[in-house]
């Protein structure tokens, strides 16, 4: 079957519904890579198993998946600000706009886990919740007035010229999502691989751009959600937003090529690659983490007496630490005992005060180290 006409000035209300025509699930290629991302997969999930407590990476690894994220989306902080800004209530008023759309990322994908764990389904309360925590809105889906189109960057040849218009019209977006969400849910009727739905289904989600703005961000964070929700990821912190950027034209050309020319073994492939590379960088990144945590557990066992492992996690829970994760960790609340166990802290270089005006931050320099590298 040939390919519905494209004209990128047009909206492209003939995009097909899944699952895709042509018979994606038997290619050679892809199932080749299918077998080395899931091999990838399950051994990052064999390192989350090791942590003393897996939730810490949403702190860590998951708050560099989000500042990549919005990077990709031109928005742009610095690992300082970032990391003073989880310290504090990302509502401060002190926190600058781009920090904030992290920030707010982060808390879209923490939302869409919780929620998640308890419906054990994607649907459309689960991604518009998403959305609305990426944006602070209320709004769902777009209206079919919005005449929303997608534009080259400021910084790219010929900008400002449009390159695709996703579909606009009554019903379409809610119908094209329904199918999006029974093609993820319904195993029966569509028994493929997990891994591989996901890659479908994140080029479908970004052809359909179901909200007026957002639509990238909203649609990693739900290739994330899928993978834990499939069992393929114990925690939502594969790190995928970094290979994106680094491949970012290649991202986009391979997304457009299934829109203009059907053309799904490359995307998969790419997607795949994706997958790959990034469990095992996440895999790494983790053992990095745990065998520092070891090292720093020996270290301070042996300098500080009320050092232990609840404390060890405490400090590397974030690169930003505040005395009363310290105090709560221990059950020590009295102001002048905080003070002398921080001082400890740093006397024995396991954390380092900075002031900020009339705030003090502990920084785990071990920690940023790994997770910027």
């Amino acid at each position: 079957m040939s390919s519905p006409v494209f004209d990128r000035n047009l909206p492209y209300n003939d995009l097909p519904f899944l699952p895709p025509k042509k018979n994606i699930e038997n290619n050679p290629a892809i199932l080749k890579r299918l077998v080395t991302a899931s091999r990838a997969l399950a051994t990052v999930n064999g390192s989350l198993n090791r942590l003393p407590n897996p939730l810490m990476l949403i702190n860590t690894l998951a708050l560099q998946e989000a500042k990549a994220s919005t990077e990709i989306e031109n928005i742009f902080t610095t690992e300082d600000e970032l990391y003073k800004a989880i310290s504090e209530s990302y509502k401060d008023e002190k926190i600058d706009p781009a920090t904030k759309e992290v920030i707010k990322y982060r808390e879209a994908l923490w939302a869409g886990y919780n929620e998640l764990q308890i419906k054990q389904q994607i649907d459309a309360p689960l991604i518009q919740r998403i959305f609305s925590k990426i944006k602070e809105t209320s709004a769902v889906y777009r209206p079919p007035q919005a005449q929303v189109v997608i534009k080259r960057g400021g910084s790219e040849f010929r900008s400002g010229e449009v390159i695709y218009t996703p579909p606009r019209a009554p019903g379409l977006i809610e119908t094209l999502m329904d199918n999006l969400f029974d093609y993820l849910n319904d195993d029966e009727k569509h028994p493929a691989d997990p891994l591989l739905k996901m890659c479908v289904a994140h080029y479908q989600f970004e052809a359909i751009h179901p909200f007026q703005d957002g639509n990238g961000r909203s649609g990693r964070i739900l290739n994330l959600l899928y993978l834990f929700n499939k069992g393929l990821l114990n925690q939502p912190v594969l790190y995928m937003s970094k290979y994106i950027i680094q491949n970012k034209e290649d991202y986009y050309f391979r997304l457009s090529a299934v829109t203009q020319r059907n053309a799904w073994e490359a995307w998969i492939g790419f997607m795949l690659e994706v997958t790959e590379k990034t469990a095992w960088h996440t895999h790494a990144r983790i053992n990095e983490i745990l065998a520092q945590m070891d090292a720093t557990l020996e270290y301070a066992k042996g300098k500080i007496k009320w050092y232990n492992k609840e404390v060890n996690a405490v400090i590397f829970s974030q690169p930003y630490i505040k005395p009363d994760l310290i105090g709560e960790s221990i059950g020590k609340t009295s102001r002048t005992t905080l003070t002398k166990y921080m001082n400890e802290l740093v006397d024995q270089k396991l954390l380092r005060p900075r002031k900020d005006g009339s705030r003090v931050y502990y920084i785990n320099d071990e920690l940023i180290r790994i997770l910027e590298s």
